[in-house]
């Protein structure tokens, strides 16, 4: 039996079609996208209803039959639709942690018995570790940077791949990282003799706004510089540097610092009012939507929780632990160069920008 169960009509529009017969209440659809309270009509003859309830499986239930030929339409909305295609590239957690435990869990295997929490701890864990470094794992944001030049790191962040502004032509401009300022993590406030003061519950007294960020913030972008401004090129020992440039100065594209007090990118003045994308990786397990795997990596994660039980056990025998660890290594290096999406015809493209002519 094919692996397919959507048609056409339910992968490409997001509409599956019911014909009532005044007797039966429930219709079940088979979209591979799960049915919400927000992501789907119904239409009967034409005309949208409401007399319905959302029940479990993907099941809608009216409240009264509809009649004999009446056309019934659950259609998804767009939002839905776009989340479903491409979606057989992906095999989702859940249905890695059954088919690992049919498998390769049982009488007669090498892991005779586990538990399906167990299973489920390592798989997740796997993933975690897969979208650092194997998976194609990177979310983006598009973004607008307000006046206060912060923007909240998003829900989901594990770390950031790139932060570009976009030009009226749509193309990136990286905007790189400094280090030439940072922000601090504690504003204690002092008294005159340094020392930090406290509260009455024992607490250091801390202030509202950072001076440091107050300075980089309201920094003039002229270039008639103060002696005691460090892109006075009289004064470069300010910040260590006597020779060359930093390489981070050394561009018109602005620069960013993450803000761990806060929870927020810090932007220079000059990108204000910016359009840009924010790339960054996630673990994949904050919703239910991320906790899927490429079909072409699926392999690397059985054999990732395989050795992660028999690693984790006692009495097995050190040359199966090795055994099965090798294998991982094998089929997490396979997956890479799988996902590595790598196309002659596009490498070659780029070679012929260079001085050497290649025929094809």
């Amino acid at each position: 039996m094919g692996l397919l169960t959507e048609t056409n009509a339910q992968y490409y529009s997001g509409q599956q079609a019911f014909i009532g017969d005044d007797t039966s209440v429930d219709f079940k659809c088979i979209f591979n996208t799960d049915l919400t309270s927000t992501n789907f009509i119904v239409k009967v003859n034409g005309s949208l209803v409401t007399n319905y309830a959302l029940q479990a499986e993907n099941t809608i239930r009216f409240a009264v039959a509809p009649a004999i030929n009446d056309t019934i339409i659950v259609e998804l909305n767009k939002s839905a639709i776009e989340n479903n295609y491409g979606s057989y590239e992906y095999i989702s957690l859940s249905d890695i942690i059954n088919n690992f435990i049919v498998a390769y869990i049982g009488a007669g295997k090498l892991i005779s018995s586990a538990k399906r929490t167990d299973v489920m701890f390592h798989a997740k864990r796997g993933l975690q570790e897969f979208s650092y470094d194997t998976l194609k794992s990177i979310k983006s944001q598009e973004l607008t940077i307000p006046p206060s030049l912060s923007i909240v790191i998003p829900q989901d962040y594990v770390n950031y791949v790139k932060c570009s502004w976009i030009d009226n032509a749509g193309a990136k401009h990286i905007i790189y990282p400094t280090r030439v300022t940072s922000n601090p993590n504690e504003l204690p406030l002092q008294d005159n003799d340094g020392i930090p003061s406290q509260d009455s519950d024992g607490s250091n007294t801390l202030a509202n706004q950072s001076l440091i960020e107050e300075k980089w913030k309201s920094r003039s972008l002229t270039t008639n510089f103060q002696p005691d401004d460090y892109r006075d090129s009289t004064s470069e020992g300010l910040i260590g540097q006597r020779y060359g440039l930093q390489p981070e100065e050394a561009q018109v594209n602005g620069m960013f610092t993450i803000n761990e007090r806060t929870g927020t990118f810090s932007f220079s003045s000059d990108l204000s009012g910016k359009l840009i994308i924010l790339e960054y990786i996630s673990d994949g397990l904050a919703v239910d939507l991320d906790m899927k795997l490429p079909k072409m990596a699926e392999q690397a994660m059985y054999m990732h929780i395989a050795y992660s039980i028999l690693s984790g056990r006692s009495n097995v025998q050190e040359y199966i632990v090795n055994r099965f660890k090798r294998d991982r290594s094998s089929a997490l290096r396979n997956a890479k160069i799988r996902l590595s999406n790598i196309k002659i015809e596009e490498i070659a493209q780029v070679f012929r920008n260079k001085s050497k002519w290649i025929k094809h």
